[in-house]
């Protein structure tokens, strides 16, 4: 079972993050040097490093407070990838005349090799989609999953693409935080990290 909350993790904290992005894939090489890949996980899990980003007393209390209450692993919560948390004129789909939902998605591509990463957490005021290249105002947001909801099923071919910031759902990766107080005013963390969560 994912508890999840849908606060955000306070982002002047979170600017100073380090990012990894993680793949799953399992290498086996032959005696004859060539070599067999199986992807395991073929989407990009994120991980982010936090302690870069403490650096006063109030952002310590903030970080303290926010562990204890998400307890530590158990609870899911929004967090700002800063390095990648913007979308624009991104193909959501293409219109079929039935279909009312579309999920966001951010696409990465490199010549005819694509990433779709599902969004699950757009931010909320800064959805905007467009219909045959033309703002509308004629949709809903499920802000729990990302779907795009419109009254009526959008024309039949015409292209669905919507600009957007989004959230990374994430939890922490220890149930221990680890702090020494330095000096007056400063203070010290151990390695925190927090893991990205597929929702």
């Amino acid at each position: 079972m994912q508890i999840f909350s849908d606060y955000r993790f306070p982002t002047d904290v979170s600017y100073g993050m380090s990012s990894s992005t993680c793949f799953d894939t399992e290498v086996v090489e032959t005696h004859t040097g060539h070599e067999y890949r199986n992807i395991r996980n073929p989407f990009g899990r994120n991980k982010y490093g936090l302690v870069g980003g403490v650096r006063t007393n109030e952002q310590t209390q903030q970080l303290i407070n926010f562990f204890r209450a998400v307890r530590g692993r158990a609870i899911g919560f929004r967090f700002k990838d800063w390095l990648d948390y913007q979308s624009r004129n991104q193909e959501i789909g293409i219109g079929d005349g039935k279909t009312k939902v579309y999920q966001l998605i951010k696409t990465y591509s490199l010549g005819g090799i694509l990433e779709s990463r599902k969004i699950t957490k757009p931010v909320y005021g800064t959805v905007e989609i467009f219909i045959a290249n033309k703002k509308t105002r004629l949709f809903k947001i499920d802000y729990d999953n990302g779907a795009i909801i419109f009254p009526r099923a959008p024309t039949k071919g015409s292209k669905i693409a919507a600009n957007f910031e989004f959230d990374v759902p994430v939890r922490f990766n220890s149930d221990v935080l680890s702090a020494s107080i330095e000096n007056f005013d400063v203070n010290s963390f151990e390695h925190i990290e927090l893991i990205e969560l597929n929702l």
